[in-house]
């Protein structure tokens, strides 16, 4: 989807390089414009036309410092940035129609123009530089200024040749934005991918927060929630029977109500102390499980595996851990045949959980590249139990979530089918220290 088709593919929204990245790509064009025509005018001799050429170097010069100027203080508009590429595509495609045209070897540079411009342009905007350069590349084929030889060399090249060097440098042009596109776009759709995943994780941990809110606004209400029961219960003996009774004992059954909820939230609040924030690892491949063990088909196993007498670590509670590897558990259950398998290791130097199915497995063409953003194996949406066709981002999400905890994410296929993911950590980052007395030691 090139150009504004889609939020992942809007170059408005995202550029692969900034503005001041240009302005240097531009000096290093100009730069090698000045050693190539007057280093190869210097040491091969070459009759150019030394005049034209400084003054076509120099206004590139004074057109670079003019946009540095100009940028300081702005950022320039796609319109802006695609009038300095079109100056650059002129100006590059006159110094080489001067010393040569099409077979002149330096022609390759007309590749960069375009390829920055489909980098960093909309399609729009891009399509038309790449139209000038094109035409470029058919103007030098014509060029009427003669080819330099040094003192004494003529060669005479026929038209046949001046032609197919113009369209290999066509078709270099070509390629070169089209790859440039891509980069782009793929640059692009990792971003919004990158965005959806900070979003997520930002929920997360807003909803981890709201326990030690509603603590602190149980502490806070408990005086005036009291203050109003009490009167409201005065209110309803001295009131005379009739609708005002009935309406001031409701206000004291309600207050009552709100009473018997702050209480448990008091009692029962996620404020991420020592103790809230940590876990032990069989715990985990528990919460992991507790979802699906309802489900007949497939079951859902939870085991945990380490060296023998050893108890299983006790971890940090990372609010990435457990949304990114329910969504992988979620996909196993999903294409699983019979049973999943949610296993926790350790030894003394690993943390790890697998997730193992006994459904059809990763397909090899996908496997490679698991883990990147709009890559899915729900295509075939037959494989699947529920038949669901989704973006292939739940899998980028989870990975890039686990590796921010620090985690080594792999993918792979068990033997004779299924699949299997692992997320591994390191036990020093991951493991909670002991408490002593409700304290960490």
């Amino acid at each position: 989807m090139p150009g504004d088709d889609g939020p992942q593919g809007r170059r408005g929204a995202f550029r692969l390089f900034h503005y001041r990245d240009l302005i240097v790509a531009r000096w290093v064009l100009v730069i090698s414009e000045v050693i190539g025509v007057f280093g190869v005018a210097q040491f091969m001799k070459l009759p150019l036309p030394l005049g034209p050429l400084a003054f076509l170097i120099g206004a590139g010069v004074v057109m670079n410092i003019t946009v540095a100027l100009l940028t300081v203080s702005r950022r320039p508009s796609s319109l802006e940035q695609m009038a300095y590429l079109l100056f650059d595509c002129v100006q590059l495609g006159l110094v080489l129609g001067l010393t040569g045209g099409s077979i002149n070897p330096f022609c390759v540079a007309l590749i960069f123009p375009a390829r920055m411009a489909a980098m960093v342009l909309p399609a729009r905007d891009s399509l038309l530089v790449l139209l000038v350069v094109l035409s470029l590349c058919v103007g030098l084929v014509v060029s009427p200024f003669q080819t330099p030889w040094p003192p004494g060399v003529h060669i005479t090249l026929p038209w046949s040749y001046r032609i197919a060097c113009g369209v290999a440098v066509g078709m270099g042009v070509v390629v070169g934005y089209a790859f440039g596109w891509w980069s782009a776009r793929q640059a692009a759709r990792m971003e919004f991918a990158l965005h959806l995943t900070d979003t997520f994780l930002g929920r997360q941990q807003r909803l981890s927060a709201l326990g030690g809110l509603a603590a602190a606004a149980a502490h806070e209400l408990g005086t005036p929630l009291t203050t109003i029961a009490v009167i409201a219960k005065e209110m309803a003996r001295d009131a005379p029977p009739g609708p005002l009774r009935d309406d001031a004992w409701l206000l004291v059954q309600q207050a009552g109500r709100c009473r018997d909820i702050l209480r448990r939230l008091a009692q029962e609040p996620d404020t991420r102390d020592d103790l809230q924030a940590r876990v032990d690892l069989d715990i985990i491949v528990d919460e992991l499980s507790e979802p699906f063990e309802a489900r007949q088909a497939p079951s859902i196993v939870a085991m945990v595996t380490g060296p023998r007498n050893q108890a299983p670590p006790t971890l940090w509670r990372l609010p990435e851990v457990h949304p990114a590897l329910s969504s992988i558990v979620d996909n196993a259950m999903d294409f699983g045949r019979e049973q999943v398998r949610v296993i926790g290791r350790f030894d003394s130097r690993f943390v790890s959980i697998e997730v193992r199915d006994d459904g059809p497995g990763f397909a090899p063409e996908i496997l490679a590249r698991l883990g990147e953003p709009y890559v899915t194996s729900r295509a075939d949406a037959a494989l699947s139990r529920n038949s669901h066709i989704g973006m292939g981002l739940g899998v980028f999400i989870a990975k890039t979530l686990l590796e921010r905890t620090g985690a080594r994410v792999t993918f792979h296929n068990a033997r004779p089918r299924g699949a299997v993911v692992t997320a591994r950590w390191r036990r020093a980052d991951l493991e909670a220290p002991p408490l002593v007395d409700g304290a960490i030691s």
